[in-house]
């Protein structure tokens, strides 16, 4: 690790990780990246099969044919989420050819590939770019992977592959039905899990591309949501992915009375504020509260005669029964959270699908996350500047990923409805454990005990004014959660840096640190 600089937020971060120049994060902004997008080396037709016919006989020799060796980069998404089977297959077979030191660069990771530790130490994988959840977050946090990890938002991932800061070896993008030439999608057959936007990306720029499907079609596979034109090799499977485990527990409604006064709280406060209102448009995330502030805000249209022009998916069944019903003319979706979603997106055409690079890039011709009137996102912590905290908890251990957290602070009003406390344990502290967006893009923090309003937005503190909700400053909770848990103890981290936190233009906003 390089010599540590302190950055706009005050965080000392290097300026060189595993071997590469990083660029400290500068403010929200601030960063103008030069040069033009990365491209893969050119591949004539003529190096193809002239009946379009790709398929290779196992996922075995697409690999070796693709040119596995040491030291690759290979990719793969997360649409089946805790239901994927493909990456655990990968490394396997990547073991038994004794290739080592691979970089995997995942869209995210479940507590399914906890199946990979072993690779990790044992060689075989050398590090994660890419956002840990659970049990590879605590494995990293423990210092026991060799290189620094390093976590991305969905469109920070879409531009470092974009601009050449990530370049893909090999990605392999799992399907629910694809052809033989490589065209495929997510939408039909026993593995159907919706959208494939994540791989979009890894299908453009990598180097080579395979396509593995459980359900293989003769030419042509439609809609393609993934080009055969980009594909190299393309294998059939038994199975895929399992779409029942799409569902997690972070993406169900909450039956906490609690969670649910904090969703409530939330839609009232914008009903109040003149938020909700025809045309208007949201984005809810995937937690459980999160995902009960549709409900609510379906309550309010309804009453209120309204009508929202689009709603910003991760979909589930309520956004779908909101769109059935006519409360909602598109979804413009980015992830299926269940299987309600993957049906109405292949049934329903003003359901539709999307990618990291037309809703959250940041180094692209504007996104649509900049157009959502209201976001509604988690948090596991906040401080008393409004910087937000994902991916560490209070004990300091690395349990879940960024997702597309970081680029949906840039919609035109952010809330972050969260307890005011967890297992006694305040949720806003002096100074979060880990910075993952800076204070200045979050708008409205609603807990139980009351609503906070960041004072840059005075046109929110305005609007609420009269409105009868419990308005209270964040230092004020701060001091009530205080007063009832007691001032939290720092956690226990020693020096060593085990994760680098990239801010949506790729440059560090802050590091985390082994656990001790």
């Amino acid at each position: 690790m390089s010599k540590l600089v302190k950055n706009a937020v005050g965080r000392l971060v290097p300026t060189e990780i595993n071997g590469e120049s990083v660029v400290p994060f500068m403010g929200v902004n601030k960063y103008q990246p030069e040069g033009r997008r990365h491209a893969p080396k050119i591949t004539s037709n003529a190096n193809f099969p002239s009946d379009g016919n790709k398929q290779v006989a196992s996922l075995k020799d697409a690999l070796i044919k693709a040119g596995l060796k040491d030291g690759m980069t290979i990719s793969t998404h997360h649409h089946f989420r805790n239901g994927d089977l493909l990456a655990n297959m990968i490394f396997d077979i990547a073991k038994e050819l004794n290739v080592k030191n691979l970089r995997w660069f995942p869209s995210a990771s479940f507590p399914c590939h906890e199946h990979l530790i072993q690779y990790l130490e044992d060689g075989t994988i050398s590090h994660i770019e890419g956002s840990m959840n659970g049990a590879l977050g605590r494995f990293t946090s423990q210092g026991k992977m060799s290189k620094t990890a390093v976590l991305r938002s969905h469109g920070g991932r879409y531009q470092a592959v974009q601009d050449g800061d990530v370049k893909i070896d090999i990605a392999i993008i799992g399907a629910a039905c694809a052809d033989p030439f490589g065209n495929a999608n997510g939408l039909y057959g026993q593995s159907a899990s919706g959208l494939l936007g994540f791989a979009l990306a890894d299908s453009e720029y990598a180097d080579k591309v395979i396509v593995v499907t459980d359900n293989m079609k003769p030419f042509p596979c439609i809609p393609w949501q993934i080009q055969g034109n980009y594909v190299d090799y393309t294998v059939e499977i038994e199975k895929v992915g399992d779409p029942k485990k799409i569902i997690s527990g972070t993406t169900k409604v909450t039956k906490s009375p609690d969670r649910l006064l904090l969703a409530e709280m939330t839609a009232k406060f914008c009903e109040a504020t003149g938020i909700i209102k025809e045309g208007f448009s949201f984005q809810t995330g995937a937690g459980g509260t999160s995902l009960s502030v549709s409900n609510y805000f379906a309550e309010i249209m309804r009453e209120k005669g309204i009508k929202a022009r689009f709603a910003r998916g991760g979909s589930n069944k309520y956004l779908v029964e909101m769109l059935n019903e006519g409360l909602i003319e598109y979804i413009l979706d980015g992830q299926t959270f269940d299987l309600d979603g993957v049906k109405s997106m292949a049934e329903n055409p003003n359901h539709v699908w999307t990618s990291p690079f037309t809703s959250y890039n940041f180094h692209a011709k504007g996104n649509f996350a900049q157009l959502v009137d209201v976001v509604i996102l988690g948090a596991t912590e906040v401080d008393v500047n409004f910087n937000g905290n994902v991916v560490t908890h209070s004990d300091g251990y690395m349990l879940h990923g960024i997702g597309g957290w970081q680029n949906c602070l840039f919609s035109k009003t952010v809330i972050l409805p969260i307890p005011l406390f967890r297992d006694r344990i305040p949720v806003i502290l002096d100074e979060v454990t880990t910075i993952c967006g800076p204070g200045e893009l979050i708008d409205v923090i609603v807990t139980e005990r009351g609503i906070a309003i960041n004072p840059l937005r005075t046109d929110l503190i305005e609007a609420a004014k009269n409105s009868g909700l419990p308005l209270r400053t964040i230092q004020e909770l701060k001091e009530e959660a205080d007063k009832i848990c007691g001032k939290p103890q720092k956690p226990k981290l020693s020096d060593e840096i085990i994760a680098a936190i990239k801010w949506v233009d790729g440059t560090v906003i802050d590091t985390v640190k082994k656990v001790m």
